[in-house]
């Protein structure tokens, strides 16, 4: 797999977290699209592979934090205080 086909993998990955991003799907694309936009002129392959694998790792946040989301819902759901 390409790099180039990675980044839009990548970028489309992130957009598609994003829609149930706590402050907004437009405030977190308009984020996502500002960070590919400075970066798009990058041609060290080196430094493309680093901004992916940053990239991954806030997959994994985002997933994290949707994750808690979902557990304290539930928790809030099941274990109200009498």
């Amino acid at each position: 797999m390409s790099q180039r086909s990675k980044v839009i993998q990548l970028y489309k990955t992130l957009l598609y977290m994003g829609r149930d991003y706590p402050r907004g799907y437009e405030f977190f694309r308009k984020n996502v699209k500002k960070a590919f936009e400075k970066n798009k002129g990058e041609r060290d392959p080196e430094k493309i592979e680093k901004m992916l694998a940053h990239g991954n790792f806030v997959i994994k946040e985002l997933e994290a934090l949707y994750m808690l989301r979902k557990y304290r819902t539930l928790k809030r759901r099941y274990y109200q205080n009498p």
